[in-house]
Parts: structure tokens; C-alpha cells; sequence
């Protein structure tokens, strides 16, 4: 039995099948994990969220921020953008259902050694800390006030975790850091504006897993989100994200050995 870290998906299905052909998937015996955004960007959104939540007993997946967007959207909580490529959804007959599927999905999960979550951690979470807040969005997110919930969900502030924050800039924190975070300043506060390379972070940013003194030390991070960064491998780090949703690749990661499988999205 074998257990896969996927990247970001993207609505990208013909990638996946090639992905799953390449490490010789065995739906009897091995696990899927995907890092969040299943949706938005390619063409096969429906597809994508079909294909998953048909085989819930063999994936655990977690909310990235075009999840959640797609959610809000279908709750009237946002307007759909023109880049948006989830009409689909809405318009299928079973698209109540795949909707409330996703929504029920969790913003971390975590077996042992291996945390999964879409962007990041701040580095002042406990691996306890951030799955007690993981779970206080869940239940907003799950709950039948959902939709107030995603209209009070968007927003920049506040950048900076401080202990005792409460209410609602609580859980906003946590959903920014969770799904849409990349770096910090260098006086912790999330900086949503830089979306490039790794080489090309400021002396006055870093990137949110070079944060000292991260109290989350002890488990492996398994992230996407950050397309840019690409894929990055270290003893506490599995960043997954390949740019697929830009033509460029889909990665899987094995986490038995770390074992690295790739397929092209380009066409």
C-alpha cells in the first residue's frame, strides 16, 4: 500500500489519469492525497470533482482558496470572474451534491508524521493550535449559516497572529494563512501581494517555511497553492505545486520514500 501527495489539480483530468498511469495506481490498495484547488483554471472542474468524491474512501483532500471561492460563488457570497471555469458545476444535475461534498472537506489533514495543508502555517501554530483552528472553520463552513460565513471570509486583515486573537479575524487569519498564504515580512505579517519565485523574495520577506522558530516543528508539511515556488523537498517540507493549472507539470509525491513522479500539462 502506497500513499500519493498530489499537486494542485486545477480541473485538469486528462493530467491526472496520465499521472495515475505513470505511478501504476491500485485502487485496492492505495491512497490519493490532494493538496486543494481540485478546481478552477482547466477545463474539467466537473470531471475533476466527479472523479474524486466517486473514490471518498480511497482520497483525503483539503480546501485551497479557488475551493473556496467556487463555494462562495455558488452561495452568492461572490460574483463569478471572467477567468472562472466552474459554470459547469452549477449547471450539472448532481452539482448540489459535489458543491455540499466539497464544502464538507477539511482545511488540514494530518496522519503521524504528515500535515496536509493547501498553503501554509503560520509559524507561531502548534500543529495543535492549527487544527483546533482548522476545525472552528470547518464548522462555519459546514454549518447552515454557511454563506454569511464565506461573505465575512474575504478580506486582508488581520496580517499579523497574535495570541488571543478571537472572532471572526481569528478564523479569516486562519483561512488566509491556509489557503492563500507565501511569504511573510520579516515582522510576521502576511504579504499577499508577492506570487514569484523563491530566488526572488525581498530581504524584507521570507517565505512562511523559513519562519524561525515555527512551533509546528516535528511534522512534514505537504502544501501546493504557491505555483511559482514549484516543487520544493526538504526533511519538513513537501511544496507540490508545478504549475499545472500553467501548462506546465502535475506532481505526485510517494510519501513511503518521496519517491517523485511527473507528467506534462501542456496541450
Amino acid at each position: 500500500m502506497s500513499t500519493y501527495a498530489i499537486g494542485d489539480l486545477h480541473g485538469n483530468m486528462e493530467p491526472l489519469k496520465r499521472l495515475l498511469d505513470t505511478i501504476a495506481f491500485d485502487s485496492h490498495n492505495d491512497r490519493l492525497w490532494f493538496v486543494g484547488d481540485l478546481v478552477n483554471g482547466g477545463p474539467d472542474t466537473l470531471e475533476v470533482l466527479r472523479w474524486v468524491r466517486e473514490r471518498d474512501a480511497l482520497t483525503s483532500v483539503v480546501l485551497g482558496n479557488h475551493d473556496l471561492h467556487m463555494l462562495a460563488v455558488a452561495a452568492g457570497a461572490q460574483t463569478m470572474r471572467s477567468k472562472d471555469t466552474f459554470q459547469s458545476v452549477f449547471e450539472a444535475p448532481d452539482g448540489p451534491e459535489l458543491l455540499n461534498w466539497l464544502r464538507h472537506r477539511p482545511m488540514i489533514h494530518r496522519e503521524g508524521e504528515h500535515l496536509m495543508v493547501h498553503a501554509g502555517l503560520m509559524p507561531q501554530w502548534s500543529v495543535e493550535q492549527a487544527e483546533q483552528l482548522a476545525r472552528d472553520i470547518e464548522i462555519r463552513l459546514q454549518g447552515d449559516a454557511f454563506p454569511k460565513f464565506l461573505r465575512k471570509m474575504y478580506g486582508n486583515s488581520p496580517r499579523k497572529w497574535r495570541e488571543g486573537i478571537d472572532g471572526m479575524g481569528r478564523l479569516r487569519l486562519g483561512v488566509n494563512a491556509m489557503t492563500r498564504m507565501r511569504v511573510l515580512s520579516k515582522r510576521g505579517n502576511l504579504d499577499f501581494a508577492f506570487k514569484g519565485e523563491y530566488s526572488n523574495i525581498s530581504k524584507r520577506q521570507m517565505a512562511w517555511f523559513d519562519a524561525p522558530e515555527r512551533r509546528y516543528a516535528g511534522v512534514t508539511v505537504i502544501c501546493g497553492h504557491w505555483s511559482a515556488l514549484g516543487v520544493k523537498i526538504r526533511p519538513d517540507l513537501l511544496a507540490l505545486d508545478s504549475g499545472c493549472v500553467w501548462g506546465r507539470q502535475l506532481t505526485a509525491v510517494r510519501l513511503e520514500d518521496r519517491a517523485i513522479f511527473q507528467v506534462s500539462c501542456a496541450g
